[in-house]
Parts: structure tokens; sequence; C-alpha cells
């Protein structure tokens, strides 16, 4: 994907502007899709309303990194879900100027039913690339992934490790300007995981844009210059990798 507006700085690449969003959650179990629509034409679906993000507000320049740090539902994959353009925030604006490569959910862009070969295609067009210009890339997307024996078979027969391979190595062979990695990487076994971190460490080498989520402190701070802890869906603390991590560790032992 990609987004280019003409009002961000020109030393910016990301632009998280007093970002707040909101969602509601029903009050009741509804057990069917067709209960659920009879609900909602009676005026009878009931909403608890909670903020997942508040008042989100951080700029990252062409080339930085930044790890978004914090427990489980402080809005860290929400955050990232934003900045890719699969939420939008019900309060303030993301600015972006760049393509965009986001490795979020496992499996998100793939076609289950299509082989491995048919999904390099696939998330090449969504990425904004010709068929012609996949082919030139394909022969080395099947050489990182390691998976050239399964390149003719469906994807729905994937391990999650499979899957992992064949996202990472799709989204970084394209050289997006931007790369967006949540906790994917935990996923799979360890020899291909360094790979992954060494591939990431060149393309931060040759100017792209990394947010990253992870629970790995280490990851956060050999790969990330600055880091932004969620507490409370709120931002808590914001600066160098090594304070903010520091800071974080202190929280989560005492």
């Amino acid at each position: 994907m990609e987004k280019i507006t003409k009002t961000i700085k020109k030393e910016n690449i990301i632009e998280i502007d007093n970002v707040s969003l909101k969602y509601n959650k029903p009050t009741e179990k509804i057990g069917t899709l067709k209960e659920f629509f009879v609900r909602l034409v009676k005026g009878k679906l009931r909403y608890n309303t909670f903020w997942v993000l508040n008042d989100i507000s951080v700029e990252v320049k062409r080339g930085e990194s930044l790890g978004l740090i914090g427990i489980n539902g402080c809005g860290k994959t929400t955050l990232l879900k934003t900045i890719a353009g699969i939420l939008e925030p019900t309060k303030g604006s993301v600015r972006i100027a760049g393509s965009i490569a986001p490795l979020i959910n496992l499996g998100a862009g793939f076609d289950f039913e299509a082989t491995a070969k048919e999904n390099i295609f696939l998330n090449g067009a969504i990425l904004g690339y010709s068929k012609k210009q996949m082919q030139e890339k394909y022969d080395s997307i099947v050489e990182f992934s390691e998976l050239k024996d399964f390149m003719n078979t469906p994807i729905k027969n994937f391990s999650s490790g499979m899957l992992t391979r064949l996202g990472f190595s799709i989204a970084v062979d394209v050289q997006p300007d931007i790369l967006l990695v949540d906790e994917v990487l935990s996923v799979g076994d360890y020899n291909f995981r360094q790979k992954c971190q060494k591939k990431i460490e060149e393309m931060l080498a040759k100017g792209t844009t990394l947010v990253y989520v992870s629970h790995n402190m280490d990851e956060v701070v050999r790969l990330c210059k600055h880091a932004l802890w969620l507490k409370d869906n709120h931002m808590h603390m914001y600066g160098r990798s090594e304070d903010v991590v520091k800071k974080y560790l202190d929280f989560c032992n005492h």
C-alpha cells in the first residue's frame, strides 16, 4: 500500500497526530449473524465503549526505526494497524509518505486456496508491483523463503512457520519504504528468525523505516533507535530504545 500526503514534514515518513480509537463491544453474547442483524434493526444492540488508543502522537523520520512495547492489550497492534491503514482512527490523523509492507497478521493478504507461487504474485499486486516485476523477484523470494519444494502447494496446508517464511520473504524483497512487523518473527525456527533479523538490519542500512512490535526487548534495543511504551492504551514513555526498555523492564519486574 502507498499513501503520500503533501502536509507531512519533509524529514518525516510517519506522523501520528493525537490519534485515538474506540471500540464498541456488545454487552451480551450474540450467537448468530442473524440474531445480530435482528437486534441491530430493532435497535436492541447494547455496547460498552472503550478506547483502545488515547491521544497518541509520534513522528518517525525517514530511515529510522521505532519499537512499540507494552503488555498485551495495551494497543501496540492496534497502533500498527492504524499506521498500515487497516484501522481508521476515531480522532486524530496518521500521515504517511511512502510505500508500506505490513507483516501484522500471519497470513493476511493470502488466498489460502491458492498455491504459494500464486500468492507471491497476488501479494506483489497488493503491494503495487506488476506481474513482470514479480517475475523478476520470484527466484530471490523463493530462495530466501527456503520453500522451493512447496511452491505448487496450496498454502492452506502450510504451517504457521511456513506462512511466516513466505510472507516475510515477499515483504522484504520488494524493499518498501516502511516495514511494519508485529511479532511474526516469533514463529518458526531459530535459524530463520536470525536470518530475518539480519535482513531487517540490511534494509535499515539501505534506508527502510521500521516500526516493530515485540516482547523481545533485546531485539527492540538492537533493531530500533527509538521506542514507544504504551500503557493503559496511552503513551507512557517515548525516547531512546535503551532508556525506554530499561524503564519498562523495571516496571515489569516490580
